[in-house]
C-alpha cells in the first residue's frame, strides 16, 4: 500500500461505484423517470472518501503511472460534483418548468431544439428568440452561482490557479495551441463557408445569412427540407447493417436500445455507458427524417466502441477517459458513414443522384457545425480568462463572426458545457477524418462493406482508453492530430450552390 488512506484497489472500487451511481442518476434524469438517488443521497456514505484529507493524499498519484493519474482526476470530478450538486439541482428544477409561449404553444426549454428542427416557421422562431431571452435572464443567476461555486472550489479547496489550468492539467491539452489553431482553420475556410452558406440560406429562406438566428441554424442544419426523401425503414436498416460486421444489435446483451416516444424522455439522442463493456443504453426519441438516422448512428458509435473494449484491460483503461474526443471520434465515424453515398445507395436504397446531393449538403452542414463548436471554444477560453462568463457578449460576437448566425448573449451560460467539451468535438472531427481517410486508403470508398475495415475498427475499439485521442492516432499509424484530412474533405467535395 502507498502512503494514503486507501489502497489503489480500494480507490478503484470506490470510484467504480461512484461512477456507476452518477451515470445511473443521469440516465434516469434523461428518461424522465425517478432516480434511485436524490442530490442529497447520491454521495451518501462516501463523505470520508470525498474529503480534502483524501485529496491531499492522492496528490502522490500524479507522480505515478498514467492509470493512477486518471484515478486522481476521477476523484476530483466527484469532489466537484458533490460541491455543486445542490446548485445544479436548483438550476435543473427551474429549467424544467421554464417555458416559452409561441402563438399559444408552450415550448419547454428542453423542447426548443426539436421544435426548431421540425415544427416551426421563421416567424415563430423570431418569437421564440424573444421569449427565450427573458427566460435566460431569469435563469442566469442560478447558472452563475453554479459556476461561481465550482471555480471557488477549484481555486480555494483544490489549489488550481483557474479553470483553464485545471482542465489543461486533467486533459493534458495546450489550450493556447488549439485556440490559435482553430482560429487558423476558421480563417482558412471563411470564404468557402460563407459563400456556400449564404447561397443555402437564400435558397431556403429567401433572405441573407445575416438576418438569421441560431434558431434558424437549428432548422436549416437538421436537413428537414430533405425529409421527404428519407427512406421509411432507414433506422431499421441501420440497426441491421451491423450484422455485416458480426455485431448483431438484437442479440447483444450489452446494448439496450430504446427508441420509444415517451413524452417524459429527452428528445436528444444520447448514449449512457453505465459499465464497460457490459451495460450500455442508447436512447433515441425519433422525430422523423435524416436527423434521426445521424443521431442513432452517432450514439451507436459510442455504444459499439464501449461494448467492444477488451475486458482484459485494467479498470482505468476500460472505464476512465480524461477527455471525450476519442469516443466522439468513433461516434462521428459511424454517424458520417450513414450519409456517405455508398451507404445511402446500397444500404438504404436511396437513388444515387439524390444521395450525392444529400451528401454535399451534409458536408456543408458539418462545416457549419464544426465552426459553431470552434467558435464556442474560442469564446469559452476568452470568458474564463477574463472571468466574464455571465454577460455573454464575447460569446455572441464570436459565434456570429464565425457561423454567420446571430446568437443571443443571454443564452451563453445555457450553451456552455463543462471542461471545454467544444474542443473535444473539434478534435474528434479531425481524428474521425483521419480514420475515414485511412479506411478509404485501405478498403476504398465502400469501406463500410469490407470485413477488413470492420475488423480494423473493432481492433481500434478494443484498445479502450489506453490512450487519449492524440496517443491513439500516433500508436495506430494515423499521424499526429491535425486538420489536414478534414480540410481536404471540405475542399475536394463541391459545396452545393444550386439545386
Amino acid at each position: 500500500m502507498k502512503n494514503y488512506d486507501y489502497s489503489i484497489e480500494e480507490i478503484e472500487n470506490i470510484l467504480f461505484h461512484l461512477n456507476y451511481r452518477w451515470k445511473l442518476h443521469s440516465l434516469c434524469f434523461w428518461k424522465g423517470g425517478p432516480s434511485p438517488f436524490s442530490s442529497e443521497t447520491l454521495y451518501e456514505g462516501f463523505e470520508d472518501f470525498l474529503s480534502l484529507r483524501t485529496y491531499r493524499s492522492l496528490v502522490n498519484l500524479l507522480a505515478d503511472e498514467a492509470g493512477e493519474r486518471k484515478l486522481y482526476f476521477n476523484f476530483i470530478e466527484h469532489f466537484l460534483q458533490r460541491e455543486v450538486m445542490p446548485y445544479e439541482a436548483e438550476l435543473r428544477t427551474w429549467m424544467k418548468g421554464a417555458a416559452a409561449y409561441v402563438k399559444g404553444q408552450k415550448i419547454y426549454f428542453r423542447e426548443i431544439i426539436p421544435y426548431c428542427q421540425k415544427g416551426s416557421t421563421r416567424e415563430e422562431r423570431l418569437v421564440l428568440q424573444k421569449e427565450t431571452r427573458a427566460l435566460c435572464r431569469f435563469l442566469r443567476p442560478f447558472a452563475v452561482t453554479f459556476w461561481e461555486i465550482l471555480l471557488e472550489t477549484l481555486r480555494d479547496s483544490l489549489g488550481f490557479r483557474d479553470y483553464l489550468s485545471y482542465c489543461g492539467a486533467k486533459k493534458e491539452i495546450d489550450y493556447n495551441y488549439y485556440y490559435d489553431k482553430i482560429k487558423e482553420i476558421m480563417v482558412e475556410t471563411d470564404e468557402l463557408y460563407f459563400e456556400a452558406m449564404e447561397q443555402w440560406a437564400r435558397e431556403r429562406y429567401k433572405t441573407g445569412l445575416k438576418e438569421l438566428t441560431r434558431f434558424d441554424a437549428i432548422n436549416l442544419l437538421s436537413l428537414t427540407e430533405f425529409d421527404h426523401l428519407f427512406p421509411a425503414k432507414a433506422l431499421e436498416s441501420l440497426k441491421s447493417f451491423f450484422t455485416k460486421w458480426d455485431l448483431d444489435l438484437g442479440e447483444n446483451p450489452s446494448i439496450t436500445l430504446e427508441m420509444d416516444n415517451d413524452p417524459e424522455k429527452s428528445p436528444q439522442a444520447i448514449c449512457f455507458v453505465l459499465q464497460t463493456p457490459d451495460e450500455i443504453y442508447v436512447l433515441v426519441k425519433p422525430q422523423g427524417g435524416w436527423i434521426d438516422l445521424e443521431g442513432l448512428g452517432h450514439e451507436l458509435g459510442h455504444a459499439l466502441f464501449a461494448a467492444s473494449i477488451s475486458p482484459d484491460l485494467p479498470f482505468v483503461h476500460q472505464e476512465i477517459s480524461m477527455e471525450n474526443a476519442l469516443s466522439e471520434a468513433f461516434a462521428f465515424l459511424i454517424q458520417n458513414m450513414t450519409m456517405t453515398v455508398p451507404f445511402m445507395v446500397e444500404q438504404l436504397g436511396v437513388n444515387e443522384e439524390i444521395a450525392v446531393m444529400l451528401h454535399k449538403y451534409k458536408v456543408l452542414r458539418d462545416l457549419s457545425v464544426f465552426r459553431r463548436y470552434g467558435a464556442r471554444f474560442l469564446s469559452e477560453v476568452d470568458m474564463f480568462q477574463s472571468e466574464d462568463f455571465a454577460t455573454g457578449q464575447r460569446y455572441s460576437e464570436l459565434m456570429q463572426r464565425y457561423t454567420g448566425f446571430f446568437y443571443q448573449p443571454e443564452a451563453c451560460l445555457f450553451d456552455l458545457v463543462p471542461e471545454f467539451y467544444s474542443l473535444d468535438y473539434v478534435m474528434a472531427w479531425m481524428a474521425e477524418a483521419a480514420m475515414e481517410q485511412e479506411l478509404q486508403n485501405q478498403f476504398g470508398q465502400r469501406w463500410m462493406f469490407s470485413k477488413g475495415a470492420s475488423d480494423l475498427i473493432k481492433a481500434w475499439w478494443a484498445e479502450g482508453y489506453k490512450n487519449e485521442v492524440n496517443g491513439f492516432m500516433v500508436s495506430n499509424g494515423l499521424g499526429n492530430l491535425s486538420p489536414e484530412h478534414i480540410l481536404s474533405r471540405w475542399e475536394k467535395i463541391p459545396i452545393p450552390k444550386d439545386r
